[in-house]
């Protein structure tokens, strides 16, 4: 059994040459670790010349749980004063970042342990804070502290980039309006291993992700080769101003989306010119809202047949059937192999679809083709899209419905790179809290 006292201490904090006082039993509170350094000359920094001991401050730290109850370690520190009185240095306190890093209210094993907890595993600043018995502002300070060095100051983190994805996500509504605050997450969408969430900078406009880009590398930006975006403007100016040599690359999923949209838009407007009021169940285009937006070839023999009679009962003048057919045929962009000939095809695609015989619907997905052609046709030479960015989206929020509504940005950045940025956990022994 052990019995000398710095041992013991070693045994219990982790670290050498710290010495145990003594522990203390608060009933149903926790257990109170006092705790001291083996006492070292100590010199001014300033002069050089000797320090002496002043007085003994306590300090308390939040440990890691022991035997199911909270532990506080209480350490006893030194606070020196210089002995030259001609020194303008006066007095200092010892410190110890094996013990605890400065200005955090706990230990650095705890801090490092939660950082993991919250971070990697996922679990709530909450959580943790019950378990530890401690405030959610502690666990919470620690774990930015931590997690800001772990994943700002790691210059490997982000490593090379072919294909770069912009996307948005809602940070949150704030006032009695609720006004919706953005996001920009910024994804390595073909990196080894799956996508990699880069960082993630506030708002959704062009100014936010352009800034963020230029303050990287030259070197880095020229090895870009394809940025993916989902036809948004502000995304594509972030593109031509601060990667002009990237080739922009239309997701597919939003496109045939936008088509989706432009045929729903149809069936509304049709349902309400025909019959005078939005759709109700019994209405023919309402129940076949759900069949017109299914895929063409996942439609067997009787959903065909009922969708064509659907459409002959309720759109008299063949507009939603038109517009189904468009959004067909802008899926069948994305059967092509061939990059010239989808090229081709896209262009008339988009004239055909901006004649004047096509619903007004139609007419405005055909303009919106038009202008995005380039981006459209790029994925056929580059095969990359933006579902890896909607996947760290994904985790994303489920940051933040497990945080219950974050308002500060920064927390918001650092849970969401330390979850979703895939950081070097290996690290984390190493780092020096900010």
């Amino acid at each position: 059994m052990e019995t000398d006292p710095i041992r013991i201490g070693e045994l219990l904090v982790g670290l050498p040459d710290v010495i145990l006082l003594g522990v203390a039993d608060g009933g149903d509170g926790p257990l109170w670790v006092h705790v001291e350094t083996r006492r070292t000359r100590s010199a001014c920094d300033r002069c050089g010349a000797p320090g002496w001991s002043k007085d003994r401050p306590r300090v308390v730290l939040v440990d890691l749980a022991a035997f199911g109850r909270p532990v506080r370690v209480v350490w006893h520190k030194r606070r020196y004063r210089c002995s030259n009185p001609q020194c303008w240095r006066g007095s200092w306190t010892e410190q110890n970042r094996r013990i605890a890093a400065p200005r955090l209210a706990m230990t650095d094993r705890a801090g490092r342990w939660v950082t993991r907890q919250v971070g990697k595993a996922g679990r709530t600043v909450s959580e943790v804070a019950d378990e530890l018995g401690c405030d959610w502002h502690t666990v919470n300070d620690t774990v930015v502290a931590y997690g800001e060095a772990l994943v700002d100051d790691d210059p490997d983190r982000i490593g090379e980039v072919t294909a770069l994805g912009l996307d948005e996500t809602l940070f949150w509504r704030q006032g009695p309006w609720r006004t919706q605050h953005w996001a920009t997450s910024i994804v390595d969408v073909a990196a080894p291993g799956g996508a990699r969430l880069l960082d993630m900078v506030a708002g959704r406009d062009a100014k936010g992700a352009s800034d963020w880009l230029e303050a990287r590398p030259e070197p880095w930006r020229d090895h870009i080769r394809w940025g993916v975006l989902d036809l948004s403007g502000p995304y594509r100016k972030t593109f031509d101003d601060a990667l002009d040599h990237v080739t922009q690359v239309a997701d597919p999923f939003h496109l045939v989306r936008i088509a989706n949209q432009a045929l729903d838009e149809c069936r509304r407007r049709v349902q309400n010119e025909t019959f005078g009021h939005r759709g109700r169940k019994d209405d023919p285009l309402y129940r076949a809202r759900r069949l017109l937006t299914k895929a063409h070839e996942r439609l067997d023999d009787r959903g065909e047949h009922k969708l064509m009679g659907l459409l002959q009962a309720g759109d008299p003048h063949g507009e939603v059937r038109m517009a189904w057919h468009a959004k067909e045929v802008v899926r069948s962009i994305y059967t092509i192999d061939d990059a010239d000939l989808a090229r081709s095809f896209v262009t008339q695609l988009a004239s055909d679809l901006q004649d004047d015989s096509c619903p007004l619907e139609v007419n405005r997905l055909g303009r919106t083709i038009s202008r995005w052609i380039d981006q459209i046709v790029a994925w056929h030479q580059a095969r990359v899209s933006n579902g890896p960015t909607e996947a760290i989206n994904n985790l994303i929020k489920r940051i933040k419905r497990i945080g219950f509504g974050f308002r500060s940005y920064r927390n918001y950045r650092i849970r969401a790179l330390l979850y979703a940025g895939r950081p070097n956990w290996d690290l984390l022994a190493t780092i020096t809290p900010r």
